[in-house]
C-alpha cells in the first residue's frame, strides 16, 4: 500500500541514509526527500536510487534551480520539492521527467505552479496557511489537484488536515533529525504511519 506521506530527511549523511530509508519502506513511506541542504545530498539521493528505485519514489528537497534539478537527475532521483514556486525549476523538471512538487501559499503562486506543469502543490509553511486556509485555496482549486501540507502538519492533527482536503503530507522532524539512529526512524515510521491510517479510516 502506497501512502501520500514524504518523508524529509534534512541533514542525513550518505553513510545512514541507506538503513534509514530502509527502515523507512519497511514501515510503509516510500516516497522520499533528501533535501539539498543536507551533507553530500546529491551522493545520498544517488545511494539511494541504486538501492531502491524498485521500491520507493527517491529525490530531493530544498530544490531552488533548474541547475539542481538536472544534477538529481543524474543521480537518479524521481521527485524534485521546492520550499518556493520557480516555474523554471517546475519546467525543467518536467523535461527532465521528474515529479514536481513546489512550495505555495497563495492562490497565485498555486495556480502558477500548477500551469508550469507541477504534478502537485506543497503547501508550505502549512502552519502558516492552516487548515482554514487550505480550505479556501481548494474551492478555486482545479478538481483532483494533489495538496500536500509540510510544515505543521503530522500524527497529532493529520485528521483535521485531511477534513480540510490535503490529500498527503510532507514530514520532518517528526521522523528525522541529525542524531537518530536507524532504529529511531523505525519506530517513529511505525507510530506515523499507523495515525496516518487511523486518520484515513
Amino acid at each position: 500500500m502506497s501512502r501520500p506521506l514524504i518523508a524529509i530527511l534534512r541533514g542525513v549523511t550518505p553513510l545512514e541514509v541507506s538503513a534509514i530509508t530502509g527502515e523507512l519502506i519497511e514501515a510503509g513511506i516510500t516516497r522520499i526527500e533528501v533535501p539539498m541542504n543536507s551533507p553530500s545530498a546529491l551522493r545520498s539521493i544517488e545511494i539511494l536510487a541504486k538501492a531502491y528505485s524498485d521500491v520507493a519514489q527517491i529525490g530531493a528537497g530544498t530544490v531552488l534551480s533548474v541547475e539542481t534539478v538536472i544534477d538529481v537527475a543524474k543521480a537518479g532521483g524521481k521527485l524534485i520539492v521546492s520550499p518556493n514556486t520557480d516555474t523554471n525549476v517546475i519546467a525543467a523538471t518536467k523535461l527532465a521527467g521528474l515529479d514536481s512538487y513546489p512550495g505555495v501559499m497563495t492562490p497565485t503562486e498555486c495556480f502558477a505552479a500548477l500551469g508550469a506543469g507541477a504534478d502537485g502543490l506543497k503547501i508550505f509553511p502549512a502552519s502558516l496557511l492552516g487548515t482554514h486556509g487550505l480550505k479556501a485555496i481548494r474551492a478555486v482549486l482545479p478538481t483532483g489537484t494533489q495538496v500536500y501540507a509540510v510544515g505543521g502538519a503530522d500524527h497529532t492533527n493529520f485528521a483535521e488536515w485531511m477534513n480540510a482536503s490535503a490529500d498527503g503530507f510532507g514530514i520532518g522532524s517528526a521522523l528525522y533529525k541529525p542524531g537518530f539512529t536507524a532504529g529511531d526512524v523505525s519506530t517513529r515510521a511505525k507510530a506515523m504511519v499507523e495515525a496516518f491510517d487511523r486518520a484515513k479510516g
